[in-house]
């Protein structure tokens, strides 16, 4: 794949170690609503949010907009969608995605964030082989988080939630993010690479017709490797180690 020009790398679980508080504050989050919001039909509460297989399914690689909608659909909750301006709350889908941006800000001020070990030893390998690289992530939050990290330097761009509201751009598992970031890369999807851990970023950089998605498994899960298959992932790599040999970099 020598004609491979650019790696779009989503950001959260490639790059940076934040997906563990991520599930921790969707969590506190839903659960902290499930006593404000009605039983279903059966007289039972909502399940509460499982930090694994919810996050992998629901909410992982979403705006958090659309993340409160996929759990609220899945537990067949109905909300009122409210305003921006609507604070932390349990009452409407824009107050429940305020109490997550709260609680998982909160928790990124107090504990920092980190980088993956691997994730500088790729960049300069793919630099060495003039690959341009972009960031992309549908938080509001992800310069700040690469920054706070020293990676926002590693990166010829950065595509975060600021960017995508600006631009009205949908979300995962639309491919417009992704588009976006190659465009800026001055690429085409024909001569791109997607990198993303989540089943909604490989379906995105399927539809987005990418010359190769890569699914990341950094928990080594054969049923999460099964599934980013199944989303569109042409290969699965556990890290960013093996991931320039996978592109066609490591040529002499």
């Amino acid at each position: 794949m020598n004609d491979l020009r650019a790696v779009v790398f989503d950001t959260d679980g490639v790059l940076l170690a934040t997906a563990v508080r991520h599930a921790a504050a969707w969590k506190e989050t839903f659960d902290g609503c499930l006593r404000a919001w009605r039983p279903s039909a059966s007289g039972e509460r909502p399940r509460p949010f499982d930090a694994v297989r919810d996050y992998r399914d629901l909410v992982d690689g979403r705006s958090r907009l659309d993340g409160v909608r996929a759990f609220l659909g899945s537990r067949h909750i109905g909300l009122p969608p409210g305003t921006p301006q609507d604070p932390p709350g349990c009452a409407t889908v824009h107050a429940v995605a305020a109490r997550k941006e709260e609680i998982f800000t909160r928790a990124v001020r107090t504990d920092g964030v980190a980088g993956f070990e691997d994730v500088r030893p790729a960049l300069r390998r793919l630099r060495e082989t003039e690959v341009r690289c972009a960031a992309v992530s549908a938080s509001r939050h992800a310069r700040a988080l690469l920054r706070s990290a020293g990676l926002i330097g590693c990166f010829d761009e950065v595509v975060d939630g600021r960017d995508a509201a600006a631009l009205a751009l949908p979300g995962k598992p639309d491919p417009a993010l992704f588009l976006e970031a190659a465009g800026r890369l001055g690429a085409t999807p024909a001569h791109t690479a997607v990198v993303d851990d989540a089943l909604v970023g490989v379906e995105a950089g399927h539809r987005g017709g990418f010359r190769l998605v890569v699914g990341l498994n950094r928990e080594g899960d054969p049923r999460m490797t099964d599934a980013l298959r199944a989303h569109g992932a042409h290969l699965v790599l556990p890290d960013l180690g093996g991931l320039s040999a996978a592109l066609g970099g490591d040529r002499p």
